[in-house]
């Protein structure tokens, strides 16, 4: 089989489907890799690292898409990406289709076998691909919140943490699972006062 890893064309979007790392595991196993030209730039991976790990690097995403039985990315394919789908190839990255009908529509005129990391699950029934996504979304929040309740930027001046004689900030977390620790994490370890809500007791305790 060969595999395939095209640039990501989300706006905002650095991570990359394949490391040199996971090319040096598939080419130890026999399947050829084919990496778009700068596909890992915003990861901090040049083409040349890829190279000294067995892949061959192509200039166009086109030629990628074209040649490869499977395409490993991280986000869903967007419109313009649509036709270069082909019938068969398998396609390995985050979709999220429930929210997104003309995607879902595309991938079924393709003809293509889409898995969704999203729901790949493990022998206990979890999400080992999504939980990593939560656990960053989790201290991110945190993270952007207070900087969205700085002064300049339109928030009302709050500091999370305080300082001698004005009080912390209090943040209130909607969930347990995932994200919702993590969260609580960074929001404790700025000093907030933090309350965590959630209807399972065993997730709270």
């Amino acid at each position: 089989m060969i595999v395939g890893c095209v640039k990501e064309r989300k706006t905002h979007e650095y991570r990359v489907g394949l490391t040199p790392a996971n090319v040096i595991e598939y080419m130890a196993h026999g399947h050829p890799v084919l990496i778009e030209a700068g596909a890992g730039e915003g990861s901090a991976f040049a083409d040349s690292d890829y190279e000294q790990a067995g892949a061959t690097v192509l200039d166009e995403a086109e030629a990628v898409w074209r040649q490869a039985d499977m395409i490993v990315k991280v986000k869903e394919p967007l419109p313009d990406e649509y036709a270069l789908i082909r019938p068969g190839q398998v396609l390995f990255t985050y979709l999220h289709l429930a929210a997104d009908r003309s995607l879902t529509e595309a991938l079924l005129v393709s003809g293509c076998r889409a898995v969704a990391y999203e729901t790949v699950t493990d022998s206990l029934g979890g999400l080992p691909l999504l939980r990593p996504m939560s656990e960053v979304a989790g201290k991110l929040c945190v993270q952007e919140g207070a900087h969205y309740l700085e002064k300049t930027n339109g928030g009302r001046g709050v500091l999370l943490g305080g300082v001698p004689g004005v009080k912390h900030a209090k943040v209130v977390i909607l969930g347990a699972g995932i994200v919702g620790p993590q969260a609580c994490k960074v929001a404790a370890g700025m000093g907030a006062d933090v309350t965590v809500l959630d209807k399972n007791l065993a997730r709270l305790a």
